[in-house]
């Protein structure tokens, strides 16, 4: 995009009827050359002209080239402009908050122009060194790399600097915070047996009176034994269920975002009822003899209607997530098992199923990634398998056996 500019600073002549004409040229956004005219009577009066416009040429040049902008009001601009209206809100939310913490502190003072690789680096090191996860350090890249993107396509700058600052591979970054690399499969956090056991115990406790310790505990050992996400979970109605046919269909999710006005992030969440996170997420999910169950349980503790929330607040409204993690992680304590995240649950459902479980009669049942992937919402199975295959080793005991070099 061509960028608007003066071509001089002006000429001052006197013309023929005794006025005097100043004259400007300068190529507007288009690249097309153009100029600007005035007249006056006196020769003092024309300079001051020029001086003036091009004082505010140059004012009005400044404020619509990004490079001239800090980064903090040029990276601001171009979320609201260019993402607030074309990405879901939760995304929106975290692109924010990547740029108000990771990015705003370090470098937001800083104008565009002037931000070379090293600076953009530098960034993405304090994080790292700093300990941060390598998943957020990867969004900080993420933000960045496409934001630079921009201004290089709309020509505000001319190189690039994220082209000289490649993401490192997990590997190099966790080796330079003298972390180990493991596998996916052991970075994924299951229950145990035992933990289960604990977990239920401590879940449906009672106190004195009768009454249960925990809200709606029935819900966590529902997605112990559906593999549902969270939003999922709290999104769904009491018509999605048909106890009959042992099914659940899932048609929506329940998000928090920022509360906002307008495009102004405001104190406090708001729940937002919308889409699930992809189209494989829309499903049906079979339900086991556990699973009806908990539902029955849910029902028991708290019913509103068929066209309300199966898991539903006080007011029998949606349940708030955090409120959701909260008790989660009170069970958690209460019943001394290690901290993991509420996804926990869905990765031992996962995990459970493709590596089998033992039943009664000794035999394992297990269903293929593919199965699991289907249950799951995953568009492939490669993912279930990345996540949650074990690596079997045993059967590779001897083979090399013949091969003496």
């Amino acid at each position: 995009m061509p960028k608007k500019r003066l071509t001089t600073n002006g000429n001052v002549f006197k013309r023929t009827d005794g006025r005097w004409q100043s004259v400007i040229w300068y190529f507007d956004e288009r690249g097309e050359k153009k100029r600007k005219v005035f007249s006056s009577k006196t020769k003092t009066e024309a300079q001051q002209k020029i001086t003036k416009y091009i004082a505010q040429f140059n004012e009005e040049v400044r404020c619509s080239d990004e490079s001239q902008k800090t980064i903090k009001e040029s990276l601001t601009r171009w979320l609201q402009v260019f993402k607030f209206p074309s990405v879901e809100r939760t995304t929106y939310d975290r692109l924010e908050c990547t740029a108000q913490h990771q990015v705003f502190p370090l470098i937001g003072e800083k104008i565009v122009g002037d931000i070379t690789a090293a600076d953009l680096k530098s960034v993405l090191n304090y994080w790292m060194e700093k300990g941060y996860a390598y998943t957020t350090v990867k969004k900080v890249h993420i933000l960045l790399n496409e934001y630079f993107r921009y201004l290089t396509e709309e020509s505000f700058i001319q190189k690039n600097p994220m082209q000289s600052v490649p993401m490192m591979k997990k590997s190099n970054f966790l080796a330079a915070q003298d972390k180990e690399c493991v596998p996916e499969q052991e970075a994924v956090t299951v229950f145990t047996p035992t933990e289960i056991a604990k977990f239920k115990r401590e879940a449906f406790a009672t106190v004195a009176n009768g009454k249960r310790k925990y809200q709606q505990a029935a819900a966590y050992i529902l997605m112990l034994n559906t593999g549902l996400r969270t939003g999922e979970l709290l999104g769904l109605i009491n018509s999605d269920i048909d106890l009959e046919r042992r099914v659940l269909r899932l048609e929506r999710g329940v998000k928090e975002v920022w509360r906002r006005d307008g495009l102004q992030a405001e104190p406090g969440r708001d729940v937002k009822v919308g889409k699930l996170k992809s189209a494989t997420s829309k499903r049906t999910v079979p339900l086991n003899d556990t699973a009806i169950a908990m539902i029955q349980d849910l029902r028991k503790e708290a019913y509103f209607g068929e066209n309300t929330a199966l898991v539903p607040d006080e007011h029998g409204n949606f349940t708030r997530p955090v409120n959701f993690r909260k008790r989660y992680y009170r069970i958690l304590v209460a019943a001394g098992i290690e901290k993991k995240g509420l996804h926990s649950l869905r990765h031992t459902f996962a995990s459970n199923l493709v590596n089998g479980i033992k039943q009664e009669d000794g035999t394992v049942k297990s269903l293929t990634p593919r199965q699991v992937a289907d249950l799951l919402g995953h568009s492939t199975s490669q993912i279930t398998e990345l996540y949650y295959v074990k690596k079997d080793t045993s059967r590779l005991h001897g083979i090399t056996d013949g091969f003496n070099l």
